[in-house]
């Protein structure tokens, strides 16, 4: 006899069935069971780390050693590389403007270049600068006249001239002591405390120039040299007029001294007036301090005397340049004066 209760539904009986569940979790688990551990940094090739470790592994194979330190990028070597001092690959100089450039090659510098620009307006000067490096074998380019402001410098005034001159060698300052005693005159000297302005240097070798100096004498530190703008400020008087280079400029002081010249520094609180200067007439360094600063508290100690040069009150100071100037002007006076 049948029973008279419901029957089950087809389809309503779960079969069993053997391995994982179907669903979500059981496909997650199973996606992660057969894989491995994450590689390390260095052991995936794709991955920086695993770059540095293969150049490294190539470099000990080619016979290299291994310091211990991480491999260097090519960013870190060449900074690491680069020199904190001026470049030395080309320390070629620039002296741009007729002046300048006839000036330079009358006193037979070194030169390696003469740039002219195309459609140049020749008068005296241009033509004798052609004369004279013609004469000495010099290169003569004749360039555009954007590419001779992009060489002599877009704030240059090259008047469609520039020299290219090899870095300048300075002279010893001793030496050119004995060449101007040796020479029978009365040796005047002008010495840069740190001075970097390279228009002041420029000014000042011109100002030596014309009142009868023997030479400036720039210190290896914290000073400017004599660059391309220093040149075009002297009027191409830097050709004429030696500039040496103190290792030291206190013991270059001190060894003038011993020599019998007389030191005086430049400064606006100076105990000794420009007019009143006696020591003018002897043998004389005269020390001219920086821009803003004025002399450093050595070189002021080792002066036999601190000039200042009298001015109006509502000016504060002299430009380094202009008061280097009217010292020297003023020493050249009392030296004619003595003469007669």
């Amino acid at each position: 006899m049948k029973s008279s209760g419901n029957k089950p539904r087809a389809g309503a009986v779960r079969k069993s069935r053997k391995g994982p569940q179907v669903g979500s979790g059981g496909q997650g688990r199973q996606a992660l069971e057969g894989k491995k551990p994450t590689p390390k940094a260095e052991d995936r090739p794709y991955h920086p780390a695993g770059k540095r470790k293969a150049a490294a592994e190539r470099f000990e194979a080619a016979g290299g050693k291994r310091t211990g330190k991480k491999p260097e990028t090519t960013e870190g070597r060449s900074r690491q590389a680069r020199p904190s001092g001026p470049k030395s690959s080309d320390e070629s100089e620039m002296v741009t403007g007729r002046n300048s450039v006839l000036e330079a090659l009358r006193a037979k510098i070194p030169v390696t270049t003469l740039y002219m620009a195309s459609r140049i307006e020749f008068d005296d000067r241009v033509k004798e600068i052609l004369s004279i490096a013609n004469g000495r074998g010099v290169p003569v380019l004749e360039v555009m006249r954007p590419e001779l402001d992009r060489l002599a410098g877009f704030d240059s005034v090259h008047q469609g001239v520039a020299l290219k001159v090899p870095p300048y060698e300075y002279a010893h300052p001793m030496e050119l002591l004995d060449k101007t005693i040796s020479r029978g005159q009365v040796p005047l000297f002008v010495a840069l405390d740190g001075i970097t302005d390279p228009r002041n240097l420029g000014a000042i070798i011109r100002s030596v120039a014309a009142f009868g100096g023997q030479g400036v004498i720039v210190p290896q530190r914290r000073s400017v040299g004599l660059t391309a703008s220093a040149w075009k400020t002297s009027a191409g008087a830097a050709a004429r007029t030696p500039v040496a280079m103190a290792g030291n400029l206190n013991q270059t002081i001190k060894d003038f001294k011993k020599r019998g010249v007389f030191v005086l520094g430049l400064d606006g609180g100076g105990d000794t007036q420009l007019p009143d200067l006696k020591l003018a007439k002897e043998p004389v360094l005269v020390v001219v301090g920086s821009e803003g600063k004025g002399l450093s508290r050595l070189v002021t100690e080792n002066c036999d005397a601190v000039v200042s040069i009298p001015i109006s009150a509502s000016t504060e100071s002299l430009n380094a340049g202009i008061a280097a100037s009217v010292t020297l002007y003023e020493i050249s006076k009392l030296r004619a004066a003595a003469k007669k």
